[in-house]
């Protein structure tokens, strides 16, 4: 099979596209021929050793992909080749087939595409457990999103629309701030251009903001922070930006507002019942098509480096999405 390798660590361009033998399923394991996998911040993580989870060399980025079942390991109950199904790897999910532990599948329900199947996990998963789970959203609060134009950013206006939320959508150019219009966003505030406190006063009638979403870090964190309304619930996503932001603790003090941590993939680990419960929520919601993964480049496997670099650069709006020759023209399917 063919397969996107990381033999070192390194950027995009040290990736290499190559032959390999096809997985063997040991014992609790599940062989996925992949139809697409989705391209993902953490990913340019992965590569570079800069990410929590740190796999051996050589190995294959890609968290998530949705493909068909092609064998089983023994000891696996509930699955079977030609089964759809969504796989969260970790890792491993840009090559034609990957392995994973049966305990990482989800049954993917038949009318929904393998495309927006493997755009759902990591952006709208991480999306709709913060915003359910950890800051317990409320009709009628406003939520902030920052780096709105990405793929979480988006899943975030989609599902805080969807739970009875204002969104306030803040981004780096008009290009980005129309596409959050279309999914929903009700303000949108340029902060290359225009003082996001400033206008987060104006907007909020200088109340300030319910709920902080923000998948960016950098120096965007202290005027979010202290634009936050009394009682508000600042949630940590990760660092796009690539700085860890060192707010000022006396803000949370004085705001008398949460500062909220949002690690999806610990919460998969630690609450697998809840994370379950969650995922067939959102799988519901897709299938309904009350949320639409919004997917804007489409690479064949062979060209994984370029599209790991527009999500490196943050030059990526929605989702950015692999497709293997097997999924090729079954975006539908």
């Amino acid at each position: 099979m063919k397969a996107v390798l990381a033999k070192r660590h390194g950027p995009p361009e040290s990736l290499v596209f190559e032959d390999v033998a096809s997985p063997v399923p040991g014992p609790g394991e599940v062989l996925v021929s992949v139809h697409a996998s989705a391209v993902n911040f953490p990913d340019t993580l992965i590569i570079e050793n800069k990410y929590q989870f740190k796999p051996a060399l050589p190995f294959s980025p890609g968290g998530e992909v949705a493909g068909t079942v092609k064998a089983v390991g023994p000891g696996v109950e509930g699955f079977a080749p030609g089964d759809r199904v969504i796989a969260v790897c970790g890792w491993g999910g840009y090559a034609e087939e990957v392995l994973t532990d049966a305990r990482k599948l989800v049954r993917l329900p038949a009318g929904i595409a393998m495309e927006a199947a493997a755009a759902l996990v990591i952006t709208y998963g991480t999306s709709h457990y913060a915003l359910k789970e950890r800051a317990d959203i409320r009709p009628g609060e406003t939520l902030l999103v920052l780096g709105a134009a990405g793929g979480t950013g988006i899943s975030a206006i989609e599902l805080g629309k969807l739970m009875g939320a204002r969104v306030i959508a803040a981004a780096s150019s008009d290009e980005k701030l129309a596409l959050c219009r279309q999914a929903g966003a009700d303000e949108t505030i340029n902060y290359a251009s225009e003082d996001l406190r400033e206008r987060l006063k104006a907007i909020t009638g200088g109340r300030g903001v319910d709920v902080v979403y923000d998948p960016v870090g950098g120096q965007y964190t202290e005027p979010a922070l202290r634009s936050m309304a009394w009682k508000g619930r600042y949630l940590v996503i990760g660092f796009t930006t690539g700085e860890i932001p060192r707010p000022p603790l006396n803000l949370a003090l004085l705001k008398g507002c949460a500062i909220v941590g949002v690690f999806y993939g610990g919460f998969a680990q630690a609450e697998p019942k809840r994370y379950d419960e969650l995922m067939q929520e959102l799988l519901g919601w897709l299938a309904e098509g009350r949320i639409r993964p919004v997917i804007t480049g489409r690479y064949p496997l062979e060209r994984a480096a370029e599209a790991l670099r527009l999500v490196a650069d943050r030059r990526a709006t929605g989702k950015i999405m692999l497709t293997t020759a097997l999924g090729r023209g079954l975006s539908k399917t």
